[in-house]
């Protein structure tokens, strides 16, 4: 895919770039949300310390840099965003979208390691362009993937330091390589993200695989921004900057960074898949899957002591259409029915086990799956199956809510989701765009007399 990178001078922006190339994209242009009149801003989202170097990327990478000055602030904050008109991830929306007026992209480089809340602005501003977010760090283990960093050619200095054990005098300006020791000795004793996801440090890259040419600082000052005494907060500000070309003077034409790990997946499941072809052949030639016939369909098991009840055999057999689109159209019909005979809402589905007669009936079937579901829809697994003659897909669905509780305990209710819309390495073998998981707690306390 033609991808269009974030950038922020960070080391996670350029090494999820390298990871990029390195799966086959090509990086077409780069982008980046700067602060208005000031070295840094008070943002949840976006690195803007050393916004001022940004310009030389272009230069470097030998491609388009477009910019946007943010203007909006921070204001829904929530574990989940939804579009809010002067809010700072509406700039992303803005920059992106001038991005895909004039450069054929399709997808977008994020340099996401650990924060769910720029992941999921990220993702809902690409969703809404329809393009495709990139995040190959994304749930990384730390460690290695800074260790994995350092090995493959990414030079980055400590720009901004905040946190203890970490001074702005002594240890801004230093190399991410240099540094690496000392993280880990301070992660080890105190706990601190080793690659800085909670906010401890913050770089910027002079260098890596993918540039053409280096990026030189030729004067800088150290700025005091809080001299806390356990945990001052420092960065760099940079006066005077420029490039200079490197020794080969052109990107390195075989990335240090191995195998993807996504392939090595896919390649087992190949392997795997053709093991069982003769399987699979002696199941299609059936035609029909012979255990179905005869059974009542849907049909609903007890609810259980913890509030789960399945629901199964959702179909669109007696679709007007044979279609596709036209018999999910009816099954969501029919689980609808069920699910108000029974007292449930589509609210209480946390898990759809979907099956279809052809997997090329998938992009149709979901372009209708998802109007019947809100941000976050339950969890999916979707396989091809043998299902009877007619018909084209087939719906299980496992619902949960919490049961009525005694008037002796207070109960606490929690259910938490996670919709993940990015490709990553973290769930390589997922079948459709996104990764999904729900989970749901009953914590008791019970009143004491």
């Amino acid at each position: 895919m033609k991808v269009v990178a974030l950038i922020s001078g960070g080391k996670d922006s350029c090494f999820n770039m390298m990871k990029c190339v390195a799966a086959g994209h090509q990086i077409v242009a780069l982008a980046n949300l700067r602060p208005a009149n000031k070295d840094e801003l008070d943002s949840y989202m976006y690195q803007t310390v050393g916004h001022q170097a940004i310009d030389l990327y272009a230069e470097a990478m030998d491609l388009p840099l477009y910019r946007r000055t943010i203007q909006g602030s921070s204001l829904d904050t929530g574990r989940d965003y939804s579009q809010t008109e002067g809010d700072e991830v509406e700039d992303l929306y803005h920059l992106l979208k001038m991005v895909q007026e004039k450069e054929d992209v399709e997808a977008v480089s994020v340099g996401a390691i650990l924060s769910d809340y720029q992941r999921v602005r990220v993702e809902n501003v690409c969703v809404r362009l329809g393009l495709q977010p990139l995040a190959y760090l994304w749930r990384r283990d730390q460690a290695t993937l800074l260790s994995e960093m350092i090995s493959c050619d990414l030079h980055a200095l400590l720009i901004k330091v905040a946190a203890f054990g970490l001074d702005p005098e002594k240890h801004l300006g230093k190399p991410l390589a240099d540094m690496e020791p000392y993280l880990t000795q301070l992660s080890e004793k105190y706990g601190v993200h080793v690659c800085g996801e909670g906010g401890e440090y913050e770089t910027f890259t002079l260098d890596c695989p993918l540039f053409k040419k280096r990026l030189v600082i030729d004067a800088m000052e150290t700025v005091i921004h809080s001299a806390d005494a356990f945990a001052p907060v420092g960065y760099l500000h940079f006066s005077m900057m420029h490039t200079e070309d490197k020794v080969n003077g052109a990107v390195a034409s075989v990335l240090p960074l191995g195998s993807c790990p996504c392939q090595s997946v896919i390649e087992k499941m190949t392997e795997e898949a053709d093991q069982a072809e003769d399987i699979q052949e002696e199941f299609t030639s059936n035609g029909d899957l012979s255990c179905h016939r005869g059974r009542d369909f849907p049909s609903c098991s007890p609810k259980s002591s913890r509030g789960y009840q399945w629901i199964s055999g959702i179909t669109g057999l007696h679709s007007p259409d044979p279609g596709i689109q036209s018999q999910t159209n009816t099954a969501f019909t029919l689980l609808q029915g069920e699910l108000e005979r029974r007292g449930w809402q589509l609210k209480h589905i946390v898990l759809v086990h979907l099956y279809v007669r052809n997997m090329e009936d998938f992009i149709s079937l979901n372009k209708v799956y998802t109007t019947h579901f809100g941000i976050n829809p339950p969890a999916r697994v979707c396989v091809q199956a043998p299902l009877p003659a007619g018909q084209l897909l087939q719906m299980d669905c496992l619902l949960h809510d919490w049961p009525q509780e005694s008037q002796q305990e207070a109960t606490f209710h929690h259910r938490e989701a996670l919709h993940v819309q990015s490709l990553s390495h973290w769930a390589p073998a997922n079948i459709g765009p996104y990764s999904q998981a729900f989970r749901t707690q009953l914590n008791r306390r019970e009143h004491r007399k």
